[in-house]
């Protein structure tokens, strides 16, 4: 393991996460001491998941650090699960004169190579946006073309509809029919009002 130092301007600042209570952070807290990192300088959050933006610690740290400060972290999974976030957070870190080294990953942005590989990891996230992009639209395109629409299914379908408003113009009572079709009265006073 690579052991860093901060610049002249910084420190070493660490931040580990586990998704459940149940989790150890212990193996992240471990990498980061060994790195250099002093523990009273490491971050932690609790069971809170990655894919959250923001999460206790994680906003604490990014409040507390300064132009020159070395975020060191276990893995890049560690600050978020979505690249993209990941991506963003790094560069706005970087923008910020905060340095990110991964001990995991082998990402250092104060070297030549840390900067290059954060730029084709930029490349790479925004590949993957256009990607999904992409897929939506097709997706929605096809189910288009094949007559289905978006969004939540029907409580009720055409005949049950009918029988809906056919109990109803008998007299029965709407409680009634929403017990009889086993949905709820406003959805049979959503169906009759159309």
């Amino acid at each position: 393991m690579t052991k860093i130092t901060a610049t002249a301007t910084g420190r070493l600042v660490g931040y580990a996460r586990v998704s459940t209570t149940q989790q150890d952070e212990q193996l992240q807290i471990d990498a980061l001491v060994a790195a250099g990192v002093a523990r009273r300088d490491i971050y932690t959050d609790h069971g809170v998941s990655g894919s959250k933006t923001s999460r206790p610690q994680l906003d604490a740290m990014l409040t507390h650090l300064e132009p020159g400060d070395v975020l060191t972290v276990y893995k890049l999974d560690r600050i978020g699960r979505s690249s993209g976030h990941v991506i963003t957070l790094l560069s706005d870190l970087v923008a910020r004169g905060v340095h990110v080294h991964s001990v995991g990953d082998g990402l250092d942005t104060s070297t030549t190579t840390g900067r290059a590989m954060l730029g084709m990891l930029a490349i790479f996230a925004e590949m993957e946006r256009s990607f999904i992009s992409e897929r939506t639209s097709a997706g929605l395109a096809t189910a288009k073309a094949s007559g289905r629409i978006g969004g939540r299914p029907r409580s009720l379908d055409s005949k049950a509809a009918k029988i809906a408003q056919a109990e109803y113009d008998k007299g029965e009572s709407v409680k009634s029919i929403a017990k009889t079709l086993k949905v709820s009265a406003p959805t049979v006073y959503r169906y009759l009002a159309k």
